[in-house]
């Protein structure tokens, strides 16, 4: 019987728990607004952990935003692992979540295309 789900996928899942209630505790930079932690993907081999986050009300740009993180990558990592038990913790990766913006460029095209429609008609 094949399992549900595989062990990277339950260490990303406790990862995005772990690390969303770090950065809403300690991301407290203005510049950066609110951290929203979208996803974790971690590789199969447990090296790499991608978490892809999101910013809302930066008075920075994006790529600056995650930047800021990247540097303290360090600090979340020593915290993740003393509040999860792994024998080695994955490198973390800040990557900006392009999802929504893109969610938004569609649905004004969409809107678009029925205002074009509808005049049509």
């Amino acid at each position: 019987m094949p399992r549900e789900f595989t062990r990277s996928d339950r260490v990303s899942s406790q990862i995005q728990r772990e690390l969303s209630e770090l950065l809403r505790v300690n991301a407290r930079d203005p510049e950066l607004g609110m951290v929203t932690l979208s996803s974790i993907e971690v590789t199969r081999d447990m090296s790499v952990a991608k978490a892809y986050v999101s910013f809302l009300g930066a008075s920075l740009d994006t790529k600056k935003c995650v930047a800021r993180l990247n540097e303290a990558v360090p600090f979340y990592r020593h915290e993740l692992s003393k509040r999860m038990r792994l024998r080695v913790m994955p490198e973390l990766r800040f990557i900006f979540d392009e999802s929504l913006q893109r969610g938004l460029r569609i649905q004004s095209l969409l809107s678009g295309l029925n205002e074009t429609a509808g005049k049509l008609d």
